[in-house]
């Protein structure tokens, strides 16, 4: 591999860096000990320092040797609300909060890119390094476009990068076009009648309702969706009553959207409306449909793909930077970034292991070297394009 010297000298410290903000895990919007970590460490390396972006986000700004093109750069900081099962020496102290995504290792990775190109400088125009609070589905990307992000910090062009178990260490994986889903939140509360369970009669039975509704449900993809396109329709909760001799007043369903077209998108969210109206109504009750949209389809602009894919190959050989052929269901509010500027975004091998969001997920520190030559390649050639 083509690793930058500087940055494999520095590794051993950014093992030590990641496995710290590991230990101490924080949820989204309340990453206040990881980005002062993280703004301590680039003010001590020289780096234009900017806090309290969209709420707990840093953003540094290194400017290099001479005038050119602002490539941005991205890193997740926040945690997932779950609890660790690895028993590692650093696993999470704090209940409830674990780095099982591999936010630890994005940050991490970042700071490694800032520290060389901060020293080194030999590059023009500038990087905008961005860490960013509260991926995890409570819409970070879209705080801090809201508190202008690009008007302060404007880029050309943007990128990230993603762990990805179960791929080959240092395998550098990318999607032209449309590489992951939308994801839309929902919720339907069905409002019936409640009575005694010995006296269905009197009731108007929210949970047979809520039952007719999930199963309708699952015809939209079935027999609404164009078969040549993708949509998932997951129901993941459903709650109702709270004794076994009454009938309740309401039940609620809940689950996800995903889809890889604003049209499907568009169309998932109407019939949904529609049909847990329509059969919640032939039940004599009535549904309240709530969709929360909380990730955009997250698109690769074609320009930026072909250089970060010719960067890659530099990086860690051409028989592992290879275009994937299919999109990811899975979604990331760095969709949000990308559809304000052009980017790209990589995932990146870590090797077999526990998936992502399980309790016993670590992220491998053999690839944070890896990870952050690449980000740093991509400022040094593409601030220069």
């Amino acid at each position: 591999m083509n690793l930058v010297p500087e940055i494999v000298a520095f590794a051993p410290e950014m093992t030590r860096i990641r496995r710290d903000i590991h230990a101490h895990p924080e949820l989204g919007f309340a990453e206040e000990r990881t980005s002062a970590l993280v703004a301590d460490m680039l003010t001590s390396w020289g780096v234009e320092t900017h806090r309290r972006i969209g709420g707990t986000g840093v953003v540094g700004r290194i400017r290099g040797n001479r005038p050119g093109r602002r490539i941005g750069l991205r890193a997740d900081m926040d945690a997932l609300p779950m609890t660790e099962a690895t028993g590692l020496p650093y696993a999470s102290t704090r209940a409830n909060a674990f780095h099982g995504c591999g936010h630890d290792g994005h940050t991490t990775m970042l700071l490694g890119a800032a520290r060389h190109l901060a020293q080194s400088r030999r590059f023009p125009g500038e990087a905008i390094l961005i860490f960013q609070p509260a991926e995890e589905g409570l819409g970070g990307a879209v705080r801090m476009l809201a508190d202008g992000l690009f008007q302060r910090f404007p880029c050309d062009e943007i990128y990230a990068l993603h762990a990805w178990p179960g791929a080959p260490v240092g395998r550098v994986g990318l999607k032209m076009g449309v590489a992951m889903a939308s994801a839309d939140n929902f919720d339907i509360e069905i409002l019936g009648r409640g009575a005694h369970g010995a006296q269905p009669h009197a009731s108007v039975d929210p949970v047979i309702a809520a039952v007719g509704v999930a199963q309708a449900l699952q015809t939209i993809v079935s027999r609404n969706i164009d078969p040549l396109k993708a949509a998932i329709v997951s129901i993941t909760q459903i709650h109702a009553g709270s004794a076994y001799n009454v009938i309740p007043d309401a039940a609620r369903l809940g689950g996800t959207i995903r889809t890889f077209d604003d049209g499907v998108r568009a169309l998932v969210a109407a019939r949904m409306t529609h049909l847990a109206e329509a059969v919640a109504a032939g039940f004599g009750a009535e549904a309240r449909v709530t969709i929360d949209p909380r990730f955009s389809v997250l698109v690769n602009s074609e320009t930026q793909a072909l250089a970060a894919m010719d960067i890659a190959r530099d990086v860690v050989g051409p028989e592992l930077a290879q275009f994937d052929s299919e999109p990811q269901s899975g979604s990331e509010d760095f969709a949000d970034m990308l559809k304000a500027i052009p980017g790209a975004y990589l995932l990146l091998g870590q090797g077999e292991g526990p998936n992502l969001h399980n309790p016993k997920f670590d992220f491998n520190d053999d690839i944070a070297p890896i990870g952050a030559s690449l980000l740093a390649r991509i400022v040094e050639t593409r601030a220069a394009a």
